[in-house]
C-alpha cells in the first residue's frame, strides 16, 4: 500500500466511525464503543506509518482536481512533510487516550454514543487540516472542527453554562473566521492557486501584491481559532463541557490547527515585516495576560484553559520570530503533557463525583484517593512549568533561544523588535507560570478545603491512559530536540546556555515563591479564627453574583463556600486578583461594545418593524375590511329592502338625470 492511499485513510477512517456511530448509536449500543475506539487507534497506527514512510525526507505530493472553478481551481491535495507527519501521529494519540478514557468517564451518559461520534469527526476533520495541500480544502476541516466544538462544548446542554459556552464558542470564532475567508480568498487570487505548494513558490519569488493586507486577514482566524489575544475569551469558558474534549480541544485539535496553519504558510507571513511584529505583540501581551488570569482562577479546568493559551502564545511567539520548527516542537511536546492535565483532572473530578467540585479550594485528600492522576499530573505540571528534564523544558528553550537569536540581530526572517518582544514575554510568562503550576499542585494535593466523599476506585480505561501520556510527557524533550531538525527545516533546537539559565532559574523562583507564599498563608490560616475565614482583607467574599457567575465558581459569603484564605495567588497578586480572576474584564469591554450595541440595533429594528411597518400592513389591510363590513351590512335578505332601495335609487337616477338636462 502506498504512503498516498495510507495518507488517505488516515482522516478517512475517523469519519467512517463518526458515520457509523451516529447510525448505529441508538439500534446497536454494544458496537458504539469498539465504533468509537477502533477507527481512531487504526487511524493512529496508520499515522506511524505514514511518518516512518516520509521519515523526514522530500515531502510527499498527491493531488486530484476536485472539481472545474475557472482560473482558481480547487484540488483534493496532500502535502505530507516532516511537521505533518508528526502533528498526525499527535492528532492521533490523544484522540485515542481520549476515546478510551471516555469509556470510562462517560459510561453512564445516555448520550455517549453522539459524544463519540463527533469526537471521531472531530478528529478526522483535523487531520484533514494537517494533510491537506489544498486551502480550500484545509477550510472544509477547519470549519466542521468548529461546528463539532460547538456540540460537544454544549454536551450537557441541560445547564445554562454550556449552552452559553458553546454558543460563545461558536461566536467568537466565527468573527475570525469571517476575516480568515477573505484572507484566503486573496492569497488564492495573488497566487492563482490554492494549492500550499504554488502558493509558496509565489511567495518564494515575490508574487504576493498585498502581504501585510493577507497576513493580518489569516491572523485574525488564528486568532480566532487558536484562542490568542483578543479572541481566546471563548475557551476558558469552553470548559464546561465534558473534560475528555477539554483535552483533545486544547491538546491537539481545534487550537492546534491556528498555529500549525501559520507554521505551513510562515512565509506569507515573513513576507510583511508589520504582520509578523503584530504576530510577536499578540503572542506577548496572551502569553502574559493569560498566565496571570491563571494564577487567579480557583477551578482547576479554568487554570489549565488560561494555561493553553499561554503555551499557545509562546508557539506563536516562535513563528513570530520565523522559527516553526521551535513552534511545532513546543506544539508536540504541549499536546502531549496538557491531554495528561486534562485527563488527569478528569480524574480527580470523577472521583469527587461532580463538576462542582473542580474548585481547587474545596480540595483535600485526593493525593492518597488519586496516586495516579498525582504522580502523573506531577510530571505533566513539571513539563509545563520547563523543568528540567522534562519535554516542556526543551521545547520552551527552543522558542526562547530562537527569540534571543532574533534579539541579537542574526536572522533576516523577522525584526530585532519581534524577537526582544517575545524574549521578554517569554521570561516573563516563564515565571509566572511555575507559579500557577506550583499552586495548582499545592491546591489540588496539598489543600485544606473540605474532603469530598470517596466515589471509589477509578476505572483502568482512565488511570492506563495518564500512563500512557505521562511517558512523552517525561521523555520525549530530551529525544526529540535530537530527532526533530532531520523532520524539519534542520534548525538546531538544542537548549542554549543562556535562555536555559535565565528560563529554568525563573521558573525554579516562580516555583519557590509561590511554595513560600502557600507555607505563610497556611500558617496565618492556622492562627486564625474560624469566623474570620469569610473575611478576607480584598473583600473577595462579597463578590456580586454576577462575578461568580463570570468566573464559574460558586456565590460564596459563609465559610463553607469562602475561598481558600491559603491560596498563595491572592498573596502573589495582590490587589491585581480579582481582575486577573475576571480575564481583566475583556467580557465585560466585549459587552459594551458588541452586545449592547447588537441588542440596541435588534430592538429599535423590532420596534421599526412592528410599530412602523406593521401600522402600514395593518392599514392597507384594514380599509377593505371596513368596506366589506359595510357591504355586509345591506345584504340583510329581505326581499322588500332590495325593492325599496332599487326604487330609491331609481328616483335618484331620475332627478340627477331631470337636473343635467335642465343645466344644459
Amino acid at each position: 500500500m502506498t504512503t498516498t492511499t495510507l495518507a488517505v485513510l488516515v482522516p478517512l477512517l475517523p469519519f467512517l466511525g463518526a458515520a457509523a456511530g451516529l447510525l448505529l448509536g441508538r439500534t446497536a449500543p454494544g458496537f458504539v464503543r469498539p465504533i468509537a475506539v477502533l477507527p481512531t487507534v487504526t487511524a493512529l497506527v496508520l499515522a506511524v506509518l505514514v511518518a516512518v514512510r516520509q521519515g523526514g525526507d522530500r515531502a510527499v505530493d498527491a493531488a486530484t482536481e476536485l472539481t472545474p472553478t475557472g482560473s482558481v481551481p480547487i484540488e483534493l491535495a496532500l502535502h505530507i512533510d516532516g511537521f505533518a507527519a508528526l502533528v498526525a501521529v499527535l492528532v492521533g494519540l490523544v484522540a485515542s487516550c481520549v476515546q478510551i478514557y471516555s469509556t470510562g468517564y462517560l459510561r453512564d451518559d445516555p448520550r455517549y454514543p453522539s459524544y463519540a461520534a463527533l469526537v471521531s469527526l472531530f478528529t478526522s476533520a483535523m487531520l484533514l487540516v494537517v494533510y491537506s495541500g489544498d486551502l480550500m480544502v484545509l477550510l472544509v476541516g477547519w470549519e466542521v472542527m468548529g461546528i463539532c466544538s460547538y456540540f460537544l462544548v454544549g454536551h450537557y446542554w441541560e445547564t445554562p453554562e454550556a449552552r452559553a459556552a458553546s454558543l460563545k464558542a461558536f461566536l467568537v470564532t466565527k468573527l475570525g473566521d469571517v476575516p480568515f475567508l477573505i484572507g484566503l480568498f486573496a492569497l488564492a487570487t495573488d497566487a492563482g492557486s490554492f494549492r500550499v505548494t504554488q502558493v509558496l513558490g509565489t511567495v518564494a519569488n515575490g508574487g504576493l501584491d498585498h502581504p501585510t493586507l493577507i497576513a493580518l486577514l489569516l491572523l485574525a482566524g488564528v486568532a480566532g481559532k487558536s484562542a490568542q489575544f483578543p479572541l481566546h475569551t471563548w475557551l476558558p469558558d469552553a470548559m464546561a463541557g465534558p473534560t475528555p474534549v477539554s483535552a483533545l480541544i486544547h491538546a491537539a485539535t481545534m487550537v492546534a490547527a491556528g498555529v500549525y496553519f501559520i507554521a505551513r504558510l510562515l512565509p506569507v507571513f515573513e513576507a510583511s515585516s508589520a504582520a509578523m511584529v503584530v504576530l510577536a505583540v499578540m503572542a506577548a501581551v496572551t502569553m502574559a495576560g493569560s498566565a496571570l488570569a491563571a494564577l487567579a482562577q480557583d477551578d482547576i479546568k479554568r487554570v489549565l484553559a488560561y494555561s493553553t493559551i499561554g503555551q499557545l502564545g509562546y508557539m506563536s511567539g516562535a513563528l513570530a520570530v520565523g522559527d516553526r520548527s521551535a513552534a511545532v516542537f513546543h506544539l508536540l511536546t504541549h499536546g502531549a503533557f496538557k491531554a495528561l492535565l486534562f485527563l488527569a483532572a478528569g480524574v480527580i473530578i470523577h472521583a469527587a463525583g461532580t463538576n462542582s467540585l473542580a474548585a481547587m479550594s474545596r480540595m483535600r485528600g485526593l493525593r492518597d484517593r488519586v496516586p495516579d492522576a498525582y504522580w502523573t499530573m506531577t510530571v505533566a505540571l513539571l513539563a509545563l512549568a520547563a523543568i528540567p528534564p522534562f519535554s516542556g523544558f526543551f521545547s520552551k528553550e527552543s522558542v526562547l533561544g530562537a527569540a534571543e537569536h532574533v534579539s541579537a540581530g542574526h536572522t533576516e526572517h523577522a525584526p530585532g523588535a519581534a524577537g526582544w518582544i517575545v524574549l521578554v514575554a517569554g521570561l516573563l510568562t516563564a515565571l509566572v507560570t511555575a507559579a500557577y503550576a506550583t499552586r495548582l499542585w499545592l491546591l489540588a494535593f496539598r489543600g485544606q478545603g473540605t474532603e469530598a466523599p470517596d466515589h471509589g476506585r477509578q476505572p483502568l480505561a482512565m488511570t492506563a491512559v495518564l500512563w500512557v501520556l505521562a511517558v512523552p510527557s517525561l521523555a520525549v524533550g530530551g529525544l526529540a530536540f535530537r530527532v526533530l531538525p532531520d523532520w524539519f527545516d534542520g534548525g538546531d533546537l538544542a537548549p542554549t546556555l543562556t535562555t536555559s539559565v535565565l528560563g529554568t532559574g525563573v521558573a525554579l523562583v516562580g516555583g519557590i515563591v509561590t511554595y513560600a507564599a502557600w507555607r505563610h498563608t497556611t500558617a496565618l490560616t492556622a492562627q486564625a479564627p474560624l469566623g474570620a475565614v469569610a473575611a478576607h482583607p480584598e473583600g473577595d467574599a462579597g463578590l456580586v453574583e454576577s462575578e461568580a457567575i463570570a468566573t464559574h465558581t460558586p456565590a460564596y459569603g459563609d465559610v463553607a463556600s469562602a475561598p481558600d484564605p491559603a491560596d498563595p495567588g491572592r498573596l502573589l497578586l495582590g490587589p491585581l486578583h480579582r481582575h486577573a480572576a475576571l480575564g481583566f474584564h475583556l467580557d465585560a469591554v466585549y459587552e459594551a461594545l458588541f452586545v449592547r450595541p447588537v441588542r440596541g440595533a435588534a430592538r429599535l429594528v423590532r420596534f421599526l418593524d412592528r410599530e412602523v411597518v406593521d401600522t402600514y400592513v395593518r392599514g392597507a389591510g384594514a380599509l377593505p375590511r371596513l368596506l366589506g363590513a359595510g357591504v355586509r351590512r345591506a345584504q340583510t335578505g329581505n326581499v322588500q329592502t332590495y325593492v325599496s332601495a332599487l326604487l330609491a335609487g331609481t328616483v335618484v337616477l331620475a332627478v340627477a338625470v331631470v337636473l343635467v338636462a335642465t343645466g344644459a
